[in-house]
């Protein structure tokens, strides 16, 4: 079978970017607007405030070390309880049908509501600080999570739970060997959607909620006017995203390499 060579079809997104950085460089330098910084500036202040440090550091300054450590921190404990909880509820959920009926509602309301309305209510609850920012990474996240790994479970071949039951499979070995693995391509749709919304909630709650972090460091230099420094928090979150996207993508290649096989 013939295949088409890759670069062709995926060369827009390589020669895309650059253009794009090349015409914000041209127009901001034409307009010469304070707020619209060209991004030859943003890159130098992203360097100096966050990757000017020494060598055996990686790099990474004493503002990076305050900043960007106990950001992610926050991010990968609020996405990793969202994800074990909205897992485990999920499926429970999807396996149960009087349970779904009697919870289901709850869940589609809870959706409905943004999670940033909420955060005046977190900081009610849990005062500024990091318990206040977990508890809103972890309702932001979760729901995506929730739903898709419900529909997954809820949704399993029924000739794979009649397998189970002729070879009599104890329901822990259904559960891990045919209610999982079936349900994990949603699972992992709801997983990877969670990572972004992971990274937005980080920000909202630490722009009310936080003497650190990036969305504190976006929250002071727009106070100090410093222009420069809202952007390159800006490019760095972006950066960040792409990052964080394309380690789970490749994770997710990894575990589900059988799925693809078995479709293929």
């Amino acid at each position: 079978m013939n295949r088409q060579p890759l670069w062709p079809r995926y060369w827009p997104r390589y020669w895309l970017l650059p253009v794009a950085v090349l015409a914000w460089e041209l127009a901001a330098r034409s307009a010469q607007a304070a707020y619209f910084p060209p991004p030859s500036r943003i890159v130098v202040r992203l360097h100096e405030m966050w990757f000017s440090g020494p060598i055996w550091r990686a790099f990474l300054t004493d503002e990076a070390i305050a900043d960007l450590l106990p950001s992610l921190a926050r991010l990968f404990t609020g996405w990793g309880v969202a994800c074990a909880a909205g897992v485990l509820a999920g499926v429970a959920l999807g396996r149960s049908y009087l349970l779904s009926a009697l919870v289901e509602p709850l869940v589609h309301f809870g959706r409905s509501v943004p999670p940033a309305t909420l955060v005046p209510v977190f900081l009610l609850l849990f005062k500024i600080g990091t318990p206040m920012e977990l508890a809103a990474i972890v309702y932001g996240v979760i729901w995506p999570v929730l739903i898709n790994s419900m529909d997954g479970a809820r949704h399993v071949d029924r000739q794979y739970i009649e397998t189970g039951a002729v070879y009599r499979l104890s329901a822990w070995h259904r559960l891990t060997r045919i209610i999982l693995p079936a349900a994990s391509p949603k699972i992992f749709a709801g997983l990877r959607l969670s990572v972004s919304l992971a990274l937005i909630m980080m920000v909202i709650s630490e722009l009310v909620g936080s003497s650190e972090g990036i969305g504190h460091r976006m929250l002071e230099a727009q106070s100090q006017f410093d222009i420069p420094a809202l952007w390159a928090v800006i490019v760095l979150l972006g950066l960040l995203g792409i990052a964080l996207n394309t380690a789970f993508l490749g994770v997710e290649r990894l575990l589900l390499s059988w799925h693809r096989g078995a479709r293929g």
